[in-house]
């Protein structure tokens, strides 16, 4: 997934490339971006790239300008120059490389395209197949801000020093990227270090993901309700008995209240897709946060936002009951506390972890439709509502529920399934399994129904 926004090289600027090593490497050609690779954004050229220009024409290297900019933009950049030019490109479109290489008469692995943005420029060549050499953005001194898209392209960099995608022309520039390593070690398990280097790499695929997947994320609230309720749910926050820690049930219903005030009245059209993640934000002391139960290393302990994998099963739960399309799920054990009650199918179990552990769904109806989550008197409360009437209604049945010893451990089974109803006749005209439980039992097993023990 990444490996698309890797440029083959990295130069601090146009001026540290070594045009004439390109030369004996057997390229024929440099198509450079203008705007912030050659000259600051909307500058003319200067001096010394007109002076680039024939030095890189003297290594015997053809050059091309290819922009996003209108046409009288590249012509007054191009006044002194007088090389080939493509204005208009719509990178990352790979077909403005394709036309290039035909006005220079060269074939792809004979041109390198020299660009400073990994999502238009390095993209764009490494769809049409060719190299790409990235050079560091030019910043005047009085911008002391740039957009979200650079901070992402810095950790691109440095996730592209570090890992073995690079494939190197050699020495074609003057400062060196540093060495690269391979191990059979995974990286994330060397150290904590390592670990945390890892998480922020999912975290940056993610967002990476989301940047170019084309899909459209909900984001209006309301705090009038749509008309028709679909589906309610609530359940009680806090939790208590033998081995369960109060303060952490308590920090519990901060946390989900917190995170659900965020959700509370979400708007989802048609052709939406909702993301946990991108609707609660990150999860910090500074916004309240406090530290909950999180399961780590299969193990239940303290960690800051615990707590809320309840709320996204919830939600999770209201989907179940609808005809929306879950996008994406992630599933933990169901069986961290005793069921309190009867037993509802898919009361817990549902894993989220800012921010690429996500839990998705997708409005594929041809109507709005609304989440409303809030907190009242330790109970979560949670309706999915629609401005009218599904023409079916869902239920959830448990098949073979039962817990088993497994090598010393306990297990809950069961087979979870999604029963569509037709309204007008009663009748049951889908049934699809939903989760087939596997899950560890993280609760004292003497508080086990002794009855469902196989």
């Amino acid at each position: 997934m990444l490996k698309q926004f890797f440029p083959y090289e990295y130069a601090e600027s146009v001026f540290a490339i070594d045009y004439e090593k390109l030369y004996k490497k057997g390229f024929r050609g440099v198509i450079f971006d203008i705007d912030n690779t050659l000259v600051h954004h909307g500058e003319p050229s200067t001096p010394a790239i007109d002076k680039l220009f024939e030095t890189v024409h003297a290594a015997g290297l053809k050059t091309l300008l290819l922009s996003d900019n209108t046409r009288e933009r590249v012509e007054m950049f191009n006044k002194n120059i007088n090389t080939l030019y493509i204005d208009s490109a719509n990178k990352p479109d790979p077909a403005c490389l394709t036309k290039a290489l035909k006005m220079l008469g060269l074939k792809r692995g004979q041109a390198v395209y020299v660009g400073d943005q990994m999502f238009k420029d390095v993209l764009c060549a490494n769809r049409a197949g060719m190299k790409s050499i990235l050079v560091k953005f030019i910043q005047v001194p009085e911008e002391t801000r740039i957009g979200v898209r650079r901070y992402a392209e810095y950790a691109l960099l440095a996730l592209w020093r570090r890992t073995k995608y690079s494939h190197r022309i050699g020495d074609i520039y003057a400062d060196g990227c540093g060495s690269f390593w391979s191990s059979d070690v995974l990286f994330c398990n060397i150290s904590p270090m390592t670990y945390a280097i890892s998480e922020n790499k999912e975290k940056l695929k993610r967002i990476v993901r989301d940047m170019t997947s084309g899909e459209t994320f909900s984001r209006a609230h309301t705090k009038k309700r749509l008309r028709n309720l679909v589906y309610k749910y609530s359940n009680h926050l806090i939790k208590r008995g033998k081995g369960i820690d109060p303060e952490l049930q308590e920090n519990k219903a901060v946390n989900i209240a917190l995170a659900s005030s965020k959700i509370n009245g979400m708007i989802i059209r048609p052709g939406e897709v909702f993301s946990f993640w991108r609707t609660v934000g990150s999860i910090t002391e500074r916004k309240g946060y406090k530290a909950g139960r999180i399961i780590s290393d299969n193990k239940l302990t303290p960690g800051l936002g615990g707590g809320l994998c309840n709320l996204a099963n919830t939600i999770h739960l209201l989907v179940l009951h609808s005809p929306l399309e879950v996008m994406e799920f992630h599933s933990h054990s169901d069986a961290l506390a005793p069921d309190e009650g009867k037993r509802v199918p898919f009361s817990s179990g549902t894993c989220i972890c800012y921010n690429y552990v996500d839990y998705r769904f997708r409005n594929n109806t041809d109507q709005d439709v609304q989440l409303c989550l809030w907190v009242e008197d330790e109970q979560l409360m949670g309706e999915l509502r629609s401005k009218k009437p599904f023409p079916y209604r869902y239920e959830l049945v448990e098949e073979d529920h039962h817990f088993s010893k497994e090598n010393g451990v306990f297990y809950r089974i069961s087979k979870i399934y999604k029963l569509t109803i037709d309204k007008a006749t009663n009748e049951v005209v889908k049934k699809d399994l939903v989760r087939d439980n596997h899950s560890e039992v993280m609760f004292d097993y003497d508080l086990i129904p002794k009855e469902l023990i196989r």
